[in-house]
């Protein structure tokens, strides 16, 4: 799985909308909804925020690790 979809997967399994992740993020909808996309790849900073968010390393997000720890 790429860590496009695995953004959106978590993002629905959490509760949460694409604007409530955005704002999080200090970004808008439309660039986060980009992310998920594939649009765009996502930044490093946003990549720790959501890791702080979701509660999962990086390396689940990105697809190195198959399972939640």
């Amino acid at each position: 799985m790429d860590y496009h979809k695995r953004l959106r997967e978590l993002r629905v399994q959490n509760g949460f909308t694409q604007e409530q992740v955005a704002f999080i993020l200090h970004t808008r909808q439309e660039q986060y909804s980009k992310y998920e996309s594939g649009k765009r790849e996502l930044p490093i900073k946003h990549l720790i925020a959501l890791c702080l968010l979701y509660r999962v390393s990086a390396d689940y997000v990105l697809g190195i690790e198959k399972f939640v720890n």
